[in-house]
Parts: C-alpha cells; sequence; structure tokens
C-alpha cells in the first residue's frame, strides 16, 4: 500500500492528505540526521545531541532535540517586560518536523509533530517519548493517568506510563478498538456511506482528528474529525458510543464544558452548542443552538476554567466570544492579527491567541468583560499553530503568572512567562479597534484549505 504523503503550504499553514496509512505499532528503529537550528541569538548554546542505535519503546535516546534556555531573563515584579526577548524563557528546537499539539501537566510537557514522536519535557529538559509508526500527532489531551493522542490517520491512541519506569509510556488502546470494530462490523446497519462507493463503519473516523475533549471526570472521550462528525467513547473500556453529525464541513475544533454541554466549531463558519443526556446504553446529544455562522472557517475553540466565556478563532485573524447568562451571548470581537486564529489557550483571567501571522496575542478580560491586549509575543518564525498553559511553579500563592507553551511549524517550542498585572505595551490592541487597521485574509478559499 502506498504511504500517505503530506505537502505543507506554509502560507496558509495545512496539510494535504494524499491516501492512506497503514497503521504500524512497532517502534521505528530507524534514525535520520539531526538538523539544529538556533532561533535566538542571546539563546545560542552547545548542543549536545545523543543518536544511539536504540529499539526501545521510547525513542529518547535518539533524539536530535536541542534546549535553549535564556538564563539571563529578568521579569519585574508586575509581569511582562518589553522587548519580548525579556518574556521569553527559553527554546525547544528540533529539525524533526513542524509542531501540532502540546499538553501541559504538573512538571511535564508533551509534544507532538509530524515525525510521529511525542516527546515528554521536564523542566524544559528532554524526560521521555514514545512513537506511533502511523500518522502525524494532531491533538493530545491528558486525563487522569491516561495520555490521549488523535492522529492523521483517524485513529486515537491511548498511553499510560509504565508503573517501573516513568519514562517508559506504553500504548493500552488503539480507537476503534479491534474488539468493537469486529462486533461492529457484523452488522451490515453499522455501515454508512461516506463516498460514492465506500462504506465504513460509525465508529471510525475515515478523516484526521482535528482534536480531542475529555469530560471534567474524564468519563468520556470527545474526537473531532475532519469527516465532519464528533465521536463520544467510553474512557472506561473505549467503546464509541455515539457518532454525531455536527457540520456541513471539517470540525475543527472541539471544547467540553460544564453541565453536560459541547462546542464545535467548524470549516463550514459555523459554532455550534450541543447538549448531552444520558441513556441507557451510552450518551445521546442534542442540537441547542447556533452562536456564529459566517463564511470564514472556524479554526480554534477554547472556553475558560468557569465555563462561561466561549472564544473562537477564525480564519480571517478575528477572535468572537460569548458569554453566558441566561444563554450565551455573543459580546465583541478581539482584533489582533493579520492572518488566521490557528490556536487559543486560556489563563486565569488571560486568553492567548496563536496565528499564522507568527504571533501570539495576550489579552486580559476584565470584571466588565471588556479585553485589552497585553503584549504580543513574538519570535516564532513560522505559524503557531498550538498552545499550553500551566501556573509558574516560581510565583508565590496569590501572583497570578503562568507558563506558556507555544507549538510553531518552525519546528521549535519556546517557552514563556506572562503574568495578569502586566501593564498593557504601548502597541496593545483594543477590542473597540475597527477592523480596517488590521489586514486579513477574508477567506482562507483565498489561500488554501479551510481545514486545521
Amino acid at each position: 500500500m502506498e504511504k500517505k504523503k503530506e505537502t505543507m503550504d506554509y502560507k496558509s499553514c495545512f496539510y494535504i492528505p494524499k491516501d492512506e496509512e497503514m497503521d504500524g505499532y512497532n517502534s521505528d528503529g530507524n534514525t535520520r540526521k539531526p538538523l539544529i537550528t538556533i532561533d535566538a541569538p542571546h539563546l545560542l548554546e552547545t548542543a549536545q545531541m545523543a543518536v544511539d542505535n536504540d529499539s526501545l519503546l521510547s525513542p529518547l535516546a535518539k533524539s536530535p532535540w536541542s534546549s535553549h534556555m535564556n538564563h539571563n531573563t529578568n521579569i519585574g515584579g508586575d509581569g511582562f517586560t518589553n522587548p519580548n526577548d525579556e518574556a521569553l524563557v527559553g527554546s525547544l528546537v528540533r529539525e524533526e518536523g513542524h509542531i501540532y499539539s502540546l499538553a501541559a501537566t504538573r512538571d511535564l510537557l508533551y509534544t507532538g509533530s509530524d515525525s510521529k514522536n511525542i516527546r515528554v519535557w521536564k523542566n524544559q529538559k528532554e524526560f521521555a517519548g514514545f512513537k506511533s509508526n502511523s500518522g502525524l500527532v494532531k491533538s493530545i489531551v491528558i486525563a487522569g493517568e491516561k495520555i490521549i493522542t488523535g492522529h492523521q490517520d483517524g485513529r486515537i491512541r491511548v498511553w499510560k506510563v509504565s508503573s517501573r519506569n516513568e519514562q517508559i509510556h506504553r500504548r493500552i488502546a488503539t480507537l476503534p478498538t479491534l474488539r468493537n470494530y469486529i462486533k461492529c462490523s457484523m452488522r451490515p446497519s453499522n455501515y454508512i456511506e461516506v463516498r460514492k462507493n465506500r462504506n465504513v463503519l460509525w465508529i471510525k473516523h475515515y478523516d484526521a482528528i482535528s482534536c480531542l475533549s475529555v469530560t471534567e471526570d474524564y468519563a468520556f472521550i470527545y474526537s473531532a474529525s475532519w469527516d465532519k462528525t464528533f465521536k463520544v467513547w467510553r474512557a472506561s473500556n473505549f467503546k464509541c458510543l455515539e457518532s454525531v453529525v455536527a457540520h456541513d464541513d471539517a470540525v475543527n475544533s472541539l471544547v467540553v464544558a460544564p453541565e453536560g454541554l459541547v462546542f464545535s466549531g467548524s470549516a463550514d463558519g459555523t459554532v455550534k452548542i450541543w447538549r448531552r443526556e444520558m441513556q441507557a446504553k451510552g450518551t445521546k446529544h442534542f442540537f441547542q443552538q447556533t452562536l456564529l455562522k459566517q463564511e470564514c472557517a472556524v479554526t480554534a475553540l477554547v472556553i475558560n476554567a468557569d465555563g462561561n466565556v466561549l472564544y473562537g478563532g477564525s480564519s480571517d485573524g478575528l477572535v468572537n466570544f460569548w458569554v453566558r447568562g441566561t444563554k450565551y451571548e455573543h459580546m465583541g470581537i478581539l482584533r489582533g492579527h493579520k492572518l488566521a486564529v490557528l490556536c487559543l489557550a486560556t489563563a486565569g483571567n488571560l486568553i492567548l491567541s496563536g496565528s499564522a501571522d507568527m504571533g501570539i496575542c495576550v489579552w486580559k478580560r476584565t470584571l466588565s468583560n471588556e479585553h485589552v491586549c497585553l503584549t504580543t509575543l513574538t519570535g516564532h518564525t513560522g505559524p503557531v499553530k498550538c498552545l499550553a498553559v500551566e501556573k509558574d511553579p516560581e510565583a508565590m500563592l496569590n501572583d497570578k503568572k503562568w507558563i506558556v507553551y507555544s507549538g510553531s511549524l518552525d519546528k521549535s517550542v519556546k517557552v514563556w512567562r506572562v503574568c495578569e498585572n502586566a501593564p498593557p505595551s504601548q502597541h496593545g490592541h483594543q477590542q473597540s479597534r475597527t477592523s480596517s487597521e488590521f489586514p486579513r485574509v477574508s477567506s482562507l478559499r483565498k489561500m488554501g484549505s479551510r481545514r486545521y
């Protein structure tokens, strides 16, 4: 079978899958000559690389990543100090592949790329790694002791840290599971037509996984896909409970909120709310409301920790937001990017937006739901594809300081320190700015794909 080829258009930061790929579970022992890039002159260090003939589950020993930490960082007590170099803690750099996904938990950072490796970092130093032989890593979520990864090949893989060695991660399931797949395939009614003369089981995504999410109690796993659906899986036995045809085009983003609400954003330009109800054999989702309908693709969604403010990024560079009252009401638009918003993250009262324009806007929400851009983090030389945030371990108890990780198509991960109490920069964008001040691409039809 011919292996899948992926082509990259850096201007619109998407890739086009050309064919299907075989699923492989063994560790790949082949190594590739590493090429180190240094992306900031003040971070120049001697990179120590280990490339060994290793056939273990973990690819750590043959990793040519390098860590460049900014030991001269001098952040004032009030947060940011401009220029941006002062907020940059360091970079993790490797010519391994474009960074598509990040997840942070406690003192660990998981990074996924199109090399199919998932790297694990501890204190900005490489700690462990594991690999699946098919499907670039589109999404990573942490669900308790489980690490869940979504892939380009439409599969979801579940990993767990070995009880004997915390640096070893073992795959405990691939969704759909073989047992679920065989049992479901026995009934012809379980097949659905996805294209002319092509039928697939409803429990299987037939296109790339775009994002993953889990419920607060880790009981259910949600997967969204370019196949226009999202699916619900029971975390205890990995059984697929439900498949929802949610949109008319690829589902680019999905977030799970408290009280059984689910939000989906699509290339068809809509943001929808779904309500989950429990039934005897699993779950049933009901359409509740369309929050947004526009020409431009919806590319990213995030909801704050309290579940009362939803943000949606679009391919035109805008971030819409809704505040929950008796229902979610549209309250405004954040204008700070010149190209598509590719990722969003929240931390306390901060909202961070990463874009194809290579910048990261850091916004602060006030008690009156106004937003001001505190600063724009610059330094990446490619589109910012993913963000992850964790509490700054060096912060005092009441300090609202955060560590931000940004993954880019420049093949690097950057580490930033941000603070809610930072004063706005001189060039901080305001929520009330008019759209004419920020040249944007009105539609990804002018750039390429609407899928992210």
